[in-house]
């Protein structure tokens, strides 16, 4: 956890550097405009689909149909779920945007200023985080497919994008923040060494997802979060691995 802790507080910092926050914004801003506009030409459909699921629902139908209240209060429910469908879309485009030429960028910058002594051996590469990147977001929205008859019961439209995000940055983002330093060997060691933890920061980050405005921002610091904790990780490990024994 202490490690998590100042990899964000080390990630905030970092927004200080020339350059950073440019790189944290672009993505999010592309990405929102993007689904702006599809939420624009299909949320109309949505809502209506969604109106015509509960009126075929056995019992609850007919109370829509007889009461003002009741349809008004549907109508509020299914706006709220159509939107929440669209965030974690929002996201994951985000992130593939972010994960495949953002994040790079803002590696070179904050390895450069913070980890300018740690050896770059090259275990990963751009295609290899283009594949990463592409084949967890398929798995991404396959969750989300999944999940998605799940989300009428109370609560599960909101913890179920939020577990499939912090997947989803964990993939992403280990294989990104390490493809330049660590060698073949440790970055597969360390991600799934460091995989829980990966997880609780990913799923953490997550949440900013669905606060409004800073969701704009919120994938590109995940990534550099997990740069500032992974960089810090092969640090120390190799490090230890330097000293002599007693």
């Amino acid at each position: 956890m202490r490690r998590i802790f100042i990899a964000l507080w080390r990630a905030l910092r970092s927004l200080t550097q020339p350059g950073i926050f440019v790189h944290l914004l672009w993505p999010g801003v592309v990405s929102a405009l993007l689904w702006v506009m599809v939420a624009w030409l299909t949320g109309g459909a949505l809502i209506e689909a969604g109106m015509n699921f509960f009126r075929q629902l056995w019992g609850i139908g007919a109370i829509i149909t007889n009461s003002e209240w009741a349809a008004a209060s549907a109508l509020f429910l299914v706006k709220f779920v159509v939107v929440l469908g669209y965030i974690p879309f929002f996201y994951v485009t985000t992130t593939i945007l972010v994960g495949v030429v953002a994040l790079p960028l803002l590696l070179e910058r904050v390895a450069r200023r913070d980890y300018a002594s740690l050896a770059q051996r090259h275990g990963g590469s751009n295609l290899g985080s283009i594949t990463n990147t592409l084949k967890a977001s398929l798995w991404y929205v396959l969750m989300l497919l999944v999940s998605l008859p799940f989300w009428a019961i109370p609560g599960v439209a909101l913890v179920a994008p939020v577990l499939a995000t912090g997947w989803l940055n964990q993939r992403i983002f280990g294989y990104d923040a390490l493809m330049n330093h660590a060698n073949g060997e440790e970055l597969a060691r360390l991600r799934e060494k460091r995989r829980p933890q990966m997880l609780l920061l990913g799923g953490f980050m997550a949440l900013f997802a669905y606060v409004p405005i800073v969701n704009v921002i919120a994938p590109a610091f995940a990534g550099l979060a997990f740069v500032h904790f992974l960089l810090d990780v092969l640090q120390s490990e190799r490090g230890a691995a330097r000293l002599p024994e007693i």
